[in-house]
C-alpha cells in the first residue's frame, strides 16, 4: 500500500491545572510534587490514509479529532507516537489564521505560497486563478483588515484549496460565505478528489461524509473505535450519541467480522471503485458555451426588452458563476422563481404553492424539446426535479425564432435551508440525448420555515394522540 500518512500509536497528553499558580508551584517545587492531572485528548491512536483515498474522523465533541489534524499538520506535537507524512499538505484548520492583518489579500497570498513551499514563479502562475475563485474584486489589494468576515474566509479558503496540494487537511471549513460560494467549493472539493487529491477531513456533516469519504476513522474520548466504510462508521456514531454503548459493542463485533470477510473476498474493492469514479468523471459535462449574461443580452434585444426592467431574472438573485454549457440551438434567456402571489423571489415559504419559470428562445429547428429544472443541495446532490418529458406535457416542433414559456407549478416541502436551482432545455437526436442549454446552480432558493422535521423534505404527518390513564388500584 502507498501510505500518504501513517498515524502510529499517538497520545497527545494535556496537563490541567486548578488553578494558575499551580503551574508556577510545580515548576519551582523542590520534591517535584505534581499540582496537575493528565487529560488524555488523544490515547494510542493508529491509522493509514492511501494515496488518492479521502478519509474522514468523525466522533463526538471532544473526541479529538481536530487534536489528531493539528498533530498531522504540524500545528501540535504529539506526546507520544510517531506521525509520517508524505507529500505538499494544504490544511484548512483555522481559515486565515496564517494572515498578517496589515498585509494585503496579495501580499497575504504570496507570504502563505511561500511558507506552503512554493516558489514566487509558481504563485505567479496560480495566482489568476486564487482571485478568480475568491471573487472579492479589488478588495485584493488592500490590507485584510478591512475585508468583511465573509471576504476574508473567502480569500483563505481560495488560497487553501487552489494550490494544488497533494494532501488536503480540511476541518469543519466547508460552510463559508453565500450559497453560490458554498457550492463552489463543495465543487472544488469533487474535482481535487476525482483529480487524485488526498483527503483527510473532520466533520460533524453526515451528509459531507457519506457523499466524500471511501473510508472513516471514528474517535470516542480520544480513543479510536473503528475505521471502515462510511455507512458503518455513521451508524456507530448515531449510537455514541445516543449513549447505546451496549449495542455500540455489538455492533462494532459485527462490523469487525464483515470487514474481514469483504477483505477475503474483494481486497481489490477500493481500486475497482476508484476506476469507476475516474470512468465516470471522464464521461462528464462537456465544455462550456457563451456566457449567460451574453446570450441573455442577445436574446433580449431580439425581444426589444434589452435595456427595460421586463426581464423577470434582473429581480432574482443569480450566481454571478454559473456554470452553463450546450450546443446553442436553444439559449434559456430569462428565468424567475413566483411564490404562491405570483410576486418574483428567491425566498419561498415551506409548505406554500411555488412556480419556477424559464423563457427559452430557440436557434435552430428542434422537434421535441424537453424543459428541465433540477433543486439541488450546496454539495451537489439532487434533492428533487422534474422535466415536460415526464409529466407528459406536449411540446410542438420548433423553428428557429421561436420561443416557449414553461412554468412549473408545485408545493414546496423541503426544509428550511438553502438550495440551488438548475434549469435546461434538452432533447433526442437519432436515439441520443442532446443539451441545447443547461444553466448549473443558475439561483439560489431560501426555504423559509417554522417547522423543520428530519431529513430533506417533509412527509406532511397528521398526527393524533390518545392519552389512557392508569387503571385505578383494586382495594
Amino acid at each position: 500500500m502507498n501510505n500518504v500518512i501513517d498515524v502510529k500509536d499517538v497520545t497527545k497528553i494535556y496537563r490541567l491545572y486548578d488553578k494558575p499558580i499551580d503551574r508556577l508551584k510545580e515548576s519551582i517545587s523542590p520534591t517535584h510534587k505534581n499540582y496537575h492531572r493528565d487529560f488524555y485528548a488523544l490515547s494510542g491512536v493508529s491509522f493509514s490514509v492511501e494515496k488518492g483515498q479521502s478519509v474522514g474522523i468523525i466522533g463526538t465533541n471532544g473526541s479529538g479529532k481536530s487534536t489528531m489534524l493539528k498533530i498531522i499538520t504540524g500545528v501540535l506535537t504529539q506526546s507520544s507516537g510517531e506521525v509520517q507524512v508524505n507529500g505538499t499538505i494544504s490544511a484548512l484548520l483555522e481559515l486565515g489564521a496564517g494572515f498578517n492583518m496589515d498585509y494585503t489579500g496579495i501580499e497575504n497570498i504570496y507570504m502563505n505560497g511561500t511558507m506552503m513551499g512554493f516558489s514566487r514563479k509558481e504563485m505567479d502562475e496560480k495566482l489568476p486563478e486564487i482571485l478568480e475563485f475568491a471573487d472579492i474584486g479589488d478588495f485584493v489589494y488592500q490590507p485584510v483588515k478591512s475585508y468583511s468576515s465573509g471576504m476574508f474566509v473567502r480569500l483563505a479558503f481560495a488560497l487553501s484549496i487552489n494550490v494544488e496540494p497533494e494532501i488536503l487537511i480540511v476541518d469543519e471549513a466547508l460552510s463559508v460565505g453565500d450559497v453560490f460560494f458554498q457550492a463552489k467549493c463543495y465543487h472544488r472539493m469533487d474535482e481535487l478528489r476525482k483529480n487524485g487529491t488526498t483527503i483527510l477531513m473532520v466533520t460533524h456533516d453526515m451528509g459531507s461524509v457519506m457523499k466524500y469519504c471511501d473510508k472513516v476513522v471514528l474517535l470516542n474520548k480520544g480513543e479510536k473505535v473503528a475505521e471502515g466504510a462510511p455507512g458503518e462508521m455513521v451508524d456507530l456514531y448515531k449510537k455514541i450519541l445516543a449513549g447505546q454503548y451496549d449495542q455500540l459493542q455489538e455492533a462494532l463485533d459485527e462490523t469487525i467480522e464483515k470487514q474481514r470477510q469483504k477483505a477475503e473476498e474483494n481486497g481489490e474493492l477500493y481500486q475497482k471503485t476508484r476506476e469507476a469514479e475516474a470512468k465516470a468523471a471522464g464521461e462528464g459535462e462537456p465544455a462550456g458555451s457563451a456566457g449567460t449574461a451574453e446570450a441573455a443580452k442577445a436574446a433580449a434585444a431580439a425581444e426589444g426588452t434589452e435595456g427595460q426592467e421586463a426581464l423577470m431574472r434582473s429581480q432574482m438573485t443569480v450566481n454571478p458563476n454559473v456554470n452553463e454549457y450546450g450546443n446553442g440551438k436553444a439559449t434559456i434567456y430569462d428565468f424567475g422563481i413566483l411564490d404562491e402571489k405570483g410576486r418574483l423571489t428567491n425566498l419561498v415559504l415551506k409548505g406554500e404553492t411555488f412556480s419556477i419559470r424559464e423563457r427559452i428562445r430557440f436557434n435552430d429547428h428542434i422537434e421535441a424539446p424537453i424543459f428541465t429544472y433540477t433543486i439541488r443541495d450546496k454539495k451537489g446532490n439532487d434533492l428533487t426535479g422534474t422535466n415536460t418529458m415526464f409529466e407528459g406535457v406536449d411540446v410542438r416542433p420548433v423553428d428557429q425564432g421561436d420561443s416557449y414559456e414553461v412554468t412549473f407549478t408545485q408545493h414546496m416541502n423541503l426544509q428550511g435551508g438553502e438550495y440551488l436551482i438548475s434549469m435546461s432545455c434538452t432533447g433526442f437526436e437519432q436515439g441520443e440525448h442532446t443539451v441545447y442549454h443547461r444553466l448549473y446552480d443558475l439561483l439560489n432558493l431560501t426555504v423559509i420555515s417554522n417547522k423543520n422535521t428530519v431529513g430533506v423534505y417533509d412527509m406532511e404527518s397528521e398526527v393524533s394522540c390518545t392519552r389512557h390513564d392508569a387503571a385505578p388500584e383494586q382495594e
